[in-house]
């Protein structure tokens, strides 16, 4: 069977799974592309408050790209410029996506899976989850647009350790390095995921995009203009500011409906 992207909704939360049985869910161009047009129609879905990504069973998160295709799809340089133009499309997607992204991430999260995971909010992990990128074995180098997310994330100095010596991470040291948002024990990871998730649904949808929107400015060394600090008062006019304000006052718990 070959990998696919899965996408499944329950309520406002939406199920991303990166699936590739027998391959530890190594990620290859057409599940690239499935995963951008995933991305792309849950981002443009309103009723989505939360996505978690995560991969197909209890192996694995993904294990980087599906190698067989460095003999098909990867050979020259004009198909490498269009495969990584795929990757770098679908990361950006993850990236880009308005509503909050958690990953949750069972066993190797490597090389592609580790640049899929870098581009969700927030990345939870079980105790025996392994990061890295050793490509440096291989003879490649990782591409700058896949490279660049990884920085943001982590910064030159960790990500230079990753390539530079290929060595895999624990999770304990992934986290201890800033790449993960936090580490439980593997029978609790899944609820803990849940319980995330939840307690982004419960909240206000439209402040949950606007903070995705500020955080990302604010990485911008440009000052912001008035007009954006005006425009960051934005919620008193949305009935959602009015419930929950209302909700606190009447010591209930606030409904909110993104508007």
């Amino acid at each position: 069977m070959p990998g696919r992207i899965l996408s499944s909704r329950e309520g406002s939360l939406s199920t991303v799974t990166v699936a590739n049985p027998g391959k530890l869910n190594a990620v290859d161009l057409g599940m690239w592309q499935q995963l951008e047009a995933t991305m792309l129609a849950l981002s443009a879905d309103d009723a989505v408050r939360c996505i978690v990504v995560r991969g197909e069973g209890d192996e694995a998160f993904a294990a980087g790209g599906d190698l067989e295709e460095f003999l098909t799809a990867r050979d020259t340089v004009d198909k490498a410029m269009h495969y990584h133009g795929c990757v770098g499309r679908a990361l950006k997607a993850i990236g880009d996506c308005p509503h909050p992204t958690i990953a949750l991430i069972r066993g190797p999260c490597i090389g592609g899976g580790l640049e899929i995971a870098g581009q969700c909010d927030l990345r939870l992990a079980g105790e025996s989850a392994k990061f890295g990128a050793p490509i440096n074995r291989i003879g490649f180098s990782m591409y700058p647009e896949e490279m660049a997310g990884l920085l943001r994330l982590a910064g030159p100095a960790v990500v230079l350790e990753i390539l530079l010596e290929g060595r895999i991470l624990s999770a304990a040291e992934a986290l201890q390095k800033g790449l993960l948002t936090r580490v439980l024990p593997d029978e609790q990871l899944a609820d803990e995921v849940a319980a995330a998730a939840r307690r982004i649904c419960d909240g206000a949808p439209l402040v949950a995009r606007w903070h995705k929107q500020w955080a990302r400015r604010l990485q911008d060394s440009t000052p912001l203009t008035e007009a954006e600090l005006r425009a960051s008062f934005a919620f008193l006019d949305s009935a959602d500011y009015k419930e929950g304000l209302a909700a606190f006052l009447e010591k209930r718990k606030p409904v909110f409906r993104g508007c």
